[in-house]
């Protein structure tokens, strides 16, 4: 069975949703096999590197009161916390594309998994800007991959094109918001969903294709 799971990292239900996914998938493993793809996707493709405050983000871009804001991370962070994860009060959002750039060529390396854990870590729970190559580099490094082999891919703008056409062909097939969990090129899951959700579409979805 393949999923792909498409995301962005300064997302808090991608990375909440990331975690359940990979817990549903290790309570199915023996008896549906998975192979889990991690794709791109650009919520603020328009942002600088310093990236925006988080309140004047919400504002504008969703018109979010500051009152409405902090329910919304403290909401988060109470769910983040019930699955062993520390986020941290968000304070900016930032643009991914160079990070989405070194996620591509991690999959090559056979660590994409390790850099995107290593990247929500940096983010959500350390409060580092991924759009600064030592952060990306940092990561990398934490990742199990060579600190002077992603700075070449950094540097030389490599695989830009790859994660572009990525993005837009997600785009085309109607994905518009992430999280989104794509099954076997079929069945779409949207949103961060619980445990048990992604357990029992998995199940059924291995159940009918062996029927």
């Amino acid at each position: 069975m393949r999923i792909d799971f498409i995301s962005d990292l300064t997302c808090p239900w991608c990375a909440i949703g990331l975690r359940t996914l990979e817990q549903a998938i290790v309570r199915v493993a023996a008896s549906v096999p998975v192979t889990l793809h991690l794709q791109p996707f650009e919520l603020n493709p328009g942002l600088p590197t310093e990236g925006e405050a988080i309140a004047a983000y919400a504002a504008r871009k969703y018109g979010v009161s500051a009152a409405e804001l902090a329910e919304r991370q403290t909401l988060i962070r109470r769910r983040a916390r019930e699955l062993g994860m520390e986020f941290k009060l968000r304070t900016h959002v930032y643009n991914t594309f160079d990070a989405h750039r070194l996620l591509h060529w991690a999959g090559l390396q056979g660590r994409q998994l390790e850099l995107k854990h290593a990247l929500l870590r940096a983010y959500h729970e350390h409060g580092r800007n991924p759009a600064a190559p030592e952060v990306l580099l940092d990561a990398a490094v934490e990742a199990g991959l060579d600190r002077w082999a992603a700075s070449d891919v950094l540097g030389r703008g490599t695989y830009a094109d790859e994660v572009r056409i990525a993005v837009r062909c997600w785009q085309r097939l109607g994905i518009d918001g992430v999280p989104a969990t794509v099954i076997d090129g079929t069945q779409l899951i949207s949103g961060a969903q619980p445990v048990e959700v992604y357990e029992q579409t998995l199940r059924r979805i291995c159940a009918r294709s062996t029927a």
